[in-house]
């Protein structure tokens, strides 16, 4: 999967889910649920909400997207983009 995010958008949310998950296999294992590979758990989750409404100003409530929604790089990515 592509993604279509600005590139400063798309390096920023790589750093801070490589933080969150203490791994840079974020960076390539983009389309591969974060949560199965256990690189996310419901606390890193709301960890990575409560800094990405900090770094970006967008605001996404853990009951507003489903897991299915944001359990990857990518899909991470867009939600961000798409509120932006």
């Amino acid at each position: 999967m592509t993604c279509n995010a600005p590139e400063h958008v798309e390096e920023q949310l790589l750093d801070l889910l490589e933080q969150i998950c203490e791994s840079d296999a974020v960076r390539f294992r983009r389309d591969e649920d974060l949560f199965a590979l256990g690189l996310l758990d419901s606390m890193a989750a709301v960890e990575l909400l409560v800094s990405i409404e900090d770094d970006f100003g967008v605001s996404i409530a853990p009951t507003e997207v489903a897991r299915e929604e944001m359990n990857t790089v990518n899909l991470i990515i867009e939600q961000v983009v798409k509120r932006l």
